[in-house]
Protein backbone atom coordinates (compact mmCIF):
# COMPACT_ATOMS: atom_id res chain seq x y z
CA UNK A 1 0.00 0.00 0.00
CA UNK A 2 1.21 3.50 -0.71
CA UNK A 3 2.08 6.02 2.00
CA UNK A 4 -0.64 8.40 0.82
CA UNK A 5 -3.36 5.75 1.12
CA UNK A 6 -2.15 4.61 4.53
CA UNK A 7 -1.98 8.18 5.79
CA UNK A 8 -5.60 8.65 4.74
CA UNK A 9 -6.62 5.44 6.51
CA UNK A 10 -4.73 6.37 9.68
CA UNK A 11 -6.13 9.91 9.53
CA UNK A 12 -2.71 11.61 9.45
CA UNK A 13 -0.91 13.60 6.79
CA UNK A 14 1.44 11.77 4.44
CA UNK A 15 4.36 13.87 5.64
CA UNK A 16 3.65 13.02 9.31
CA UNK A 17 3.42 9.32 8.45
CA UNK A 18 6.74 9.46 6.60
CA UNK A 19 8.35 11.42 9.48
CA UNK A 20 7.26 8.72 11.94
CA UNK A 21 8.70 6.07 9.63
CA UNK A 22 12.01 7.95 9.29
CA UNK A 23 12.24 8.37 13.08
CA UNK A 24 11.84 4.58 13.38
CA UNK A 25 13.81 3.53 10.30
CA UNK A 26 15.21 0.41 12.02
CA UNK A 27 11.67 -0.99 12.15
CA UNK A 28 11.25 -0.80 8.35
CA UNK A 29 13.75 -2.97 6.46
CA UNK A 30 13.60 -3.23 2.67
CA UNK A 31 11.11 -6.10 2.76
CA UNK A 32 8.68 -3.97 4.85
CA UNK A 33 8.87 -0.75 2.86
CA UNK A 34 10.52 0.67 -0.25
CA UNK A 35 10.45 3.86 -2.25
CA UNK A 36 9.03 3.77 -5.78
CA UNK A 37 11.32 4.66 -8.65
CA UNK A 38 10.46 7.40 -11.13
CA UNK A 39 9.55 4.76 -13.73
CA UNK A 40 7.27 2.87 -11.30
CA UNK A 41 5.64 6.13 -10.25
CA UNK A 42 4.93 7.12 -13.87
CA UNK A 43 3.52 3.66 -14.55
CA UNK A 44 1.29 4.02 -11.47
CA UNK A 45 -0.02 7.38 -12.68
CA UNK A 46 -0.57 5.94 -16.17
CA UNK A 47 -2.58 3.00 -14.80
CA UNK A 48 -4.71 5.25 -12.61
CA UNK A 49 -5.47 7.66 -15.45
CA UNK A 50 -4.55 10.93 -13.84
CA UNK A 51 -2.71 11.77 -10.68
CA UNK A 52 -4.93 12.88 -7.83
CA UNK A 53 -1.86 13.76 -5.80
CA UNK A 54 -1.39 17.12 -7.45
CA UNK A 55 2.31 16.57 -7.83
CA UNK A 56 4.91 15.27 -5.47
CA UNK A 57 8.45 16.28 -4.60
CA UNK A 58 9.53 12.82 -3.48
CA UNK A 59 8.61 9.43 -4.79
CA UNK A 60 6.01 7.71 -2.61
CA UNK A 61 6.78 4.83 -0.29
CA UNK A 62 5.10 1.46 -0.69
CA UNK A 63 4.51 -0.74 2.34
CA UNK A 64 4.25 -4.52 2.37
CA UNK A 65 1.92 -6.41 4.70
CA UNK A 66 4.62 -6.50 7.37
CA UNK A 67 5.31 -2.79 6.92
CA UNK A 68 1.64 -1.94 7.37
CA UNK A 69 1.63 -4.03 10.52
CA UNK A 70 4.70 -2.23 11.82
CA UNK A 71 3.02 1.15 11.28
CA UNK A 72 0.60 0.43 14.13
CA UNK A 73 3.49 0.44 16.59
CA UNK A 74 4.97 3.58 15.07
CA UNK A 75 1.66 5.45 14.89
CA UNK A 76 0.60 4.60 18.41
CA UNK A 77 -3.03 5.71 18.46
CA UNK A 78 -6.40 4.00 18.76
CA UNK A 79 -7.18 4.81 15.12
CA UNK A 80 -3.88 3.31 13.98
CA UNK A 81 -4.49 0.08 15.89
CA UNK A 82 -8.09 -0.23 14.65
CA UNK A 83 -7.15 0.45 11.03
CA UNK A 84 -4.19 -1.91 11.26
CA UNK A 85 -6.42 -4.76 12.49
CA UNK A 86 -8.76 -4.23 9.53
CA UNK A 87 -5.87 -4.12 7.05
CA UNK A 88 -4.29 -7.29 8.42
CA UNK A 89 -7.65 -9.07 8.18
CA UNK A 90 -7.93 -7.99 4.54
CA UNK A 91 -4.41 -9.27 3.79
CA UNK A 92 -5.33 -12.58 5.44
CA UNK A 93 -8.47 -12.86 3.27
CA UNK A 94 -6.37 -12.15 0.16
CA UNK A 95 -3.91 -14.88 1.13
CA UNK A 96 -6.76 -17.35 1.67
CA UNK A 97 -8.27 -16.47 -1.70
CA UNK A 98 -4.93 -16.87 -3.45
CA UNK A 99 -4.36 -20.27 -1.85
CA UNK A 100 -7.87 -21.39 -2.83
CA UNK A 101 -7.31 -20.30 -6.41
CA UNK A 102 -3.89 -21.93 -6.40
CA UNK A 103 -5.45 -25.26 -5.39
CA UNK A 104 -8.04 -24.95 -8.16
CA UNK A 105 -5.35 -24.14 -10.72
CA UNK A 106 -3.28 -27.13 -9.61
CA UNK A 107 -6.27 -29.46 -9.98
CA UNK A 108 -7.02 -28.04 -13.44
CA UNK A 109 -3.40 -28.59 -14.43
CA UNK A 110 -3.60 -32.21 -13.25
CA UNK A 111 -6.82 -32.71 -15.24
CA UNK A 112 -5.20 -31.20 -18.31
CA UNK A 113 -2.27 -33.62 -18.01
CA UNK A 114 -4.67 -36.54 -17.69
CA UNK A 115 -6.62 -35.39 -20.73
CA UNK A 116 -3.43 -35.01 -22.77
CA UNK A 117 -2.29 -38.48 -21.73
CA UNK A 118 -5.69 -39.97 -22.56
CA UNK A 119 -6.34 -37.97 -25.73
CA UNK A 120 -5.06 -40.81 -27.97
CA UNK A 121 -7.37 -43.26 -26.25
CA UNK A 122 -10.29 -40.85 -26.53
CA UNK A 123 -9.63 -40.37 -30.25
CA UNK A 124 -9.56 -44.15 -30.72
CA UNK A 125 -12.90 -44.49 -28.90
CA UNK A 126 -14.52 -41.86 -31.12
CA UNK A 127 -13.13 -43.53 -34.23
CA UNK A 128 -14.60 -46.88 -33.18
CA UNK A 129 -17.94 -45.25 -32.30
CA UNK A 130 -18.10 -43.58 -35.72
CA UNK A 131 -17.42 -46.91 -37.37
CA UNK A 132 -20.17 -48.54 -35.33
CA UNK A 133 -22.71 -45.88 -36.20
CA UNK A 134 -21.63 -45.58 -39.83
CA UNK A 135 -20.40 -49.01 -40.87
CA UNK A 136 -18.74 -49.27 -44.25
CA UNK A 137 -21.20 -50.80 -46.63
CA UNK A 138 -19.94 -52.88 -49.48
CA UNK A 139 -21.93 -52.51 -52.65
CA UNK A 140 -24.69 -55.10 -52.64
CA UNK A 141 -25.90 -56.85 -55.72
CA UNK A 142 -28.94 -55.22 -57.22
CA UNK A 143 -32.19 -57.04 -56.70
CA UNK A 144 -34.80 -57.30 -59.41
CA UNK A 145 -34.94 -57.40 -63.17
CA UNK A 146 -31.88 -56.45 -65.12
CA UNK A 147 -31.86 -54.87 -68.52
CA UNK A 148 -29.99 -56.53 -71.28
CA UNK A 149 -27.19 -53.88 -71.25
CA UNK A 150 -26.59 -54.36 -67.46
CA UNK A 151 -24.61 -57.15 -65.95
Amino acid sequence: MLDKDLAELYNVTTSNLNKAVRRNSKRFPDDFMFQLTQKEFKNLIFQNGTSSWGGTRKMPYAFTEQGVSMLSSVLNSDTAVEVNIRIIRIFTKFREMLLTHKDILLKLEQLEKQVIQNSGDIEMIFLVLKQLFNPLQEPRPRIGFKRSDEE
